[in-house]
């Protein structure tokens, strides 16, 4: 795969910095980047690379961070949109995240400086600009979506 480029590597370090340093400093577990894997589907396996992803550590318990791929799919999983990446590619990618159980796929949109948010069963949501982006997973966290893209 080409390399997805400057601007896509910024905006997914701002988010695991940001995401990652409430997630850190209130104790709720870990976040990841550099496409660590998430098993998707088994026999055969098949892995897929999350940009920045969230586990609690209710999923993978504080101190046991496995060598391997986690037995738990994280909670949450944020994709940015590179000019690699098809439409197609992004919705199956989140396709297969939220079958196995992450509970929200923010795919983020630096061109349009916008964050989709793909939860189980309920219709996409779509914000911008001063919109809040907040999770139940990671309870007082609030963060204005352009900030994401400053």
């Amino acid at each position: 795969m080409t390399p997805p480029g400057f601007r896509h590597g910024e905006v997914c370090s701002r988010i695991n910095r940001l995401i990652g340093n409430y997630v850190e400093d209130h104790g709720l577990g870990l976040t990841l980047t550099n496409d660590s894997g998430i098993i998707t589907e088994r026999h055969p396996d098949t892995v897929r690379g999350a940009d920045v992803s969230f586990y609690s550590y209710q999923r993978v318990p504080k101190g046991q961070s496995p060598v391997g791929y986690a037995g738990a799919p994280p909670e949450i999983v944020f994709e940015g949109v590179s000019p690699t990446h098809t439409r197609r590619g992004i919705s199956e990618k989140f396709g297969e995240y939220v079958k196995v159980g992450v509970n929200v796929v923010c795919v983020i949109d630096p061109q349009h400086k916008t964050v989709n948010l793909h939860f189980p069963d309920l219709p996409v949501e779509k914000l911008q600009g001063e919109d809040e982006l907040t999770f139940a997973e990671l309870p007082g966290f609030s963060l204005a979506v352009q900030r994401l893209f400053e």
